[in-house]
């Protein structure tokens, strides 16, 4: 139905559709995507009624402008920022009714990156192997939000749970990140793996969905060369040859040549997610694990892909 559906007025920097990403076809080159804030995604939805899983709008730093067709019950969690509809003040964090016609704006972030915009009924998109969300890696799923775009929405379910207010963990000045070294820590030299648990990085502005790039020291490299191919996890620590670490967060590649020194715990990638350019970053050793001979070394492998 036309009417059940929005226009887009304004699409921000970068907004997409995301749900819980597409898991299990890692073997086919095609990582999870989904939100990368999932703890927000995940509460957008519970505040309007929808099911975890329903596909949610991931706005970037600037937030975005939508005009509804049917009347909604909407939710803006994730990175703080205003919400206005038609230009008066509404909750952020909170259901809120928007009338048909009317014009919903969730503003630029005010603290981290990335807000999510959930509507009753979820985003309804054609699915691409089991999933709607936007990879920007790959080009699978629907395109980023455009001018004028239409796009529509599902039918309401029941109504939105009643609450007084939502958990909302704040951003943190300082991006603490622990690392389970591995599988190629080898690779680098012991003043190198001093450089990564105590060296001075911060978020680099030439982040994006794909990984959360680091401005700061170099590790130093014991081995020469470039590995073969191997397979890449959610939150693989990859260091290129300018030797600043790389965490690879939804729209990751799912191989890659450069050596993984080591992975963090996908717990932690949601305050990576609203981390902001210029961030101090800190990794915390929490040990090495047990990855397995050479041979058979795949980080993929037991981690949901």
């Amino acid at each position: 139905m036309t009417d059940s559906a929005f226009v887009v007025v304004r699409p921000g920097a970068l907004t997409t559709v995301q749900d819980l990403g597409r898991v299990g076809h890692a073997h086919l080159g095609v990582p999870r995507s989904g939100a990368l804030d999932q703890p927000a995604h995940r509460l957008a939805n519970r505040l309007v009624g929808n099911a975890e899983g329903a596909a949610t709008l991931e706005t970037a730093l600037t937030g975005c402008a939508v005009r509804l067709r049917r009347p909604a019950t909407v939710a803006v969690t994730g990175a703080p920022c205003p919400v206005t509809v038609d230009g008066r003040p509404a909750a952020w964090g909170a259901a809120v009714r928007v009338p048909a016609g009317a014009l919903l704006e969730a503003g630029a972030a005010a603290h981290g990156v990335r807000s999510y915009v959930a509507f009753d009924g979820g985003v309804e998109a054609e699915p691409v192997l089991g999933s709607r969300a936007t990879d920007v890696l790959s080009g699978l799923g629907p395109a980023p939000l455009v001018d004028g775009a239409v796009l529509r929405l599902g039918p309401p379910g029941g109504p939105a749970p009643g609450v007084d207010g939502v958990p909302h963990r704040g951003v943190a000045p300082e991006l603490v990140l622990p690392v389970v070294l591995g599988p190629r820590d080898d690779w680098f030299t012991p003043a190198g793996l001093r450089t990564l648990t105590t060296g001075e990085f911060r978020v680099s502005a030439a982040s994006n969905r794909i990984g959360l790039r680091t401005e700061g020291p170099s590790l130093e490299r014991a081995k020469d060369g470039e590995l073969a191919s191997e397979g890449m996890a959610l939150g693989a620590l990859q260091v290129p040859p300018d030797g600043r670490p790389v965490l690879f967060l939804a729209d990751h590649p799912t191989t890659g040549g450069y050596p993984v020194v080591g992975v963090v715990p996908e717990p932690y990638l949601a305050a990576a997610a609203q981390a902001v350019p210029g961030t101090p970053v800190r990794f915390t050793p929490l040990g090495r694990a047990s990855w397995g001979p050479p041979a058979r070394r795949n980080v993929a492998d037991g981690l949901g892909y």
